[in-house]
């Protein structure tokens, strides 16, 4: 009889990926990315352990939404008091900040618990084409769809 072996914290090996969003739709990215985030792309997945990579997204602001999106899709945000219900198209959010269009797309496929809350930490998500961790020589992921040209 086999026995199944879990990966212990200390023999987890991160690595660090980049993705340009250009073009990219953008549940189809968010989904991929989240299995990058969570581990269940790699042999050695355990459901325990923070065994996933980090991720930075970068250029944002040239993700695509399919559809009628853009115009149709709204994000609600309250501070709890009567009447002050806040809601913003998708078009108004992506002019304002699109980064926060992405988080919200991939913090919907990570498991909302503590270890979901400690895995999104790892993903960075910028306007544009530069970042800051040039230092950990990112390795480009290449996402398994194709997109729209």
């Amino acid at each position: 009889m086999r026995q199944t072996t879990f990966i212990r914290k200390e023999d987890i090996d991160k690595k660090w990926y980049i993705i340009n969003a250009e073009g990219k739709t953008l549940g189809r990215l968010a989904s991929q990315v989240s299995v990058v985030l969570t581990g269940k792309n790699k042999v050695d997945y355990t459901p325990h352990n923070d065994c996933g990579d980090h991720v930075i997204i970068i250029n944002t602001d040239k993700i695509e939404l399919t559809g009628n999106k853009l115009e149709e899709k709204i994000y609600y945000r309250a501070s709890r008091y009567p009447g002050n219900l806040k809601k913003r198209t998708a078009q108004t959010q992506m002019d304002l900040d699109s980064t926060k269009v992405v988080y919200n797309a991939i913090w919907g496929m990570v498991p909302h618990n503590k270890l979901g809350r400690k895995q999104i930490k790892h993903l960075h998500l910028y306007n544009d084409a530069s970042h800051k961790q040039q230092a950990q020589q990112p390795k480009e992921l290449v996402l398994n769809y194709k997109a729209k040209v």
